[in-house]
């Protein structure tokens, strides 16, 4: 006999937690390999886990509902097949919102888990060393910065600092200061990891008591309805962008007459010989595709203070689902796709989407995002960047509009379609300069689109 772990797996880049949402096996009932255990979801995507093994489903660390960090063991499985046993790794230990609720012990034996930011659930300044929410927690409280944090001995599982720990490093640093002039929390600098940084956790956690329902303080005819699972990720997944990132957002106008003519012209043609539909978004797609390979910065994301520039282009694009909620598949290399390539994985893409049949690599991996606010009739938006990019495109409705032209004749009126396109982008990495550039550029590559193309 041999136990093996049943691990919460990696999703994506960026994602650091999942919400399980139902399991398929209780303990005690055998399991096949590739048989599903349970199924999870991310702000990104559902997904299935399926057993690794063949044997009996032992115990269940989590339950429905729970949020559990990347990494963690959730079940063991026994397996009949000969091997060494070794034994199974402790679970991560439950955390509740506050310290002062709860004991030690009752940290250990409860199974049921607050997810915490995901600032809380990955290594800080660039260490292995990682902090339950129920320290961090503390920590933000008492004024323990992350170089005091560092420094205090754990006794936990491979040396993590335990409630205990932390409690008694506050308790001896009051006695020697005599209570006074405690340090303040560390503020971040534009150089430093937001995700690294106890004040944004004190700040979560501010949000997270501030949150606390009082049906009693909303008067008159009034409905409160609770955010589901994935507008609360997408909320969250928001507001973290919006204290990560300095936003900047530039303005455009593009004449995309040519574009909107060779498309009547042409789609039931393409329709007919490829048996897609063309919209507008591979149009968009390629013109974006071709200004990133020119300003290459644009395709990258911010590590503390390396920029890590991207040689793939992986293009999300933001879709609508029926529930009103939003969600990012990508396009992967969209530079080496023509424009039926592109048109079939659009496509495919934002069918799966609005099916819920996306898998997890559908939405891993983008560099760079374009939303096309124009399909809901706004002519104008400012995007929020998705995370960990650096960089969100959005293009308006397409409208036509009396336009001064030049011609060889001289200056002229005509009716034009004309299209606003709005970028915000990481004010750390990308200057007004570049960030225009970049949009003009954009703009240009439409308006010069070819009305005579072959697709």
């Amino acid at each position: 006999m041999a136990i093996v772990d049943v691990v919460m797996p990696k999703l994506g880049e960026s994602i650091m937690e999942a919400t399980i949402l139902k399991w398929h096996k209780n303990p005690g009932d055998p399991v096949k390999m590739d048989e599903t255990l349970l199924d999870i979801a991310t702000d990104k995507v559902d997904s299935e886990v399926p057993s690794e093994t063949d044997g009996i489903l032992e115990e269940v660390l989590f339950q429905a509902n729970d949020v559990v960090p990347i990494g963690s063991v959730i079940a063991r499985i026994k397996t009949t097949a000969e091997q060494n046993e070794t034994p199974a790794s402790p679970a991560q230990p439950a955390a509740t919102p506050s310290y002062a609720e709860t004991d030690e012990k009752s940290v250990h034996e409860t199974k049921t888990f607050t997810a915490p930011p995901p600032a809380q659930t990955r290594p800080l300044n660039d260490t292995n060393r990682f902090y339950s929410p129920l320290v961090l927690n503390i920590a933000a409280r008492e004024g323990v910065g992350l170089q005091e944090l560092e420094s205090i001995p754990g006794t936990g599982n491979e040396g993590r600092v335990t409630k205990r720990d932390i409690l008694q490093y506050v308790e001896d640093r009051r006695l020697a200061g005599g209570g006074a002039n405690l340090p303040k929390v560390h503020q971040p600098s534009f150089g430093s990891r937001p995700h690294s940084d106890l004040a944004i956790l004190s700040s979560a956690s501010a949000q997270t008591e501030a949150s606390s329902f009082d049906a009693q303080q909303y008067s008159g005819n009034v409905e409160v309805i609770e955010m589901d699972r994935m507008r609360k990720l997408i909320a969250k997944h928001m507001v973290d962008s919006k204290r990560i990132s300095p936003h900047v957002t530039s303005f455009s106008e593009a004449d995309v007459t040519n574009m909107v003519l060779w498309r009547e012209k042409t789609k039931k043609e393409f329709e007919k010989r490829e048996n897609e539909k063309i919209t507008f978004t591979p149009l968009f797609v390629e013109a974006i595709v071709k200004c990133l390979k020119k300003y290459p910065w644009v395709n990258s994301s911010i590590d503390g203070d390396k920029l890590i520039v991207k040689k793939d282009i992986n293009i999300g694009m933001a879709t609508a689902l029926p529930s009103g909620n939003l969600i990012v598949p990508v396009i992967k290399n969209a530079d080496q796709l023509n424009l039926v390539g592109l048109t079939k994985q659009i496509n495919m893409l934002a069918n799966a989407a609005r099916q819920n049949k996306l898998k997890p690599e559908d939405t891993a991996g983008g560099t760079f995002t374009l939303t096309n606010l124009g399909t809901f009739g706004s002519i104008m938006g400012v995007p929020i960047i998705n995370q960990p990019q650096v960089a969100i495109l959005a293009v308006g409705a397409i409208k036509k509009k009396p336009v001064v032209i030049e011609t060889a004749q001289g200056d002229s009126i005509a009716i034009r379609h004309m299209m606003y396109l709005s970028m915000s982008y990481d004010h750390r990495i990308i200057d007004g300069a570049l960030g225009s550039t970049f949009l003009n550029a954009v703009a240009k590559e439409l308006e010069n689109f070819n009305a005579d193309r072959e697709f």
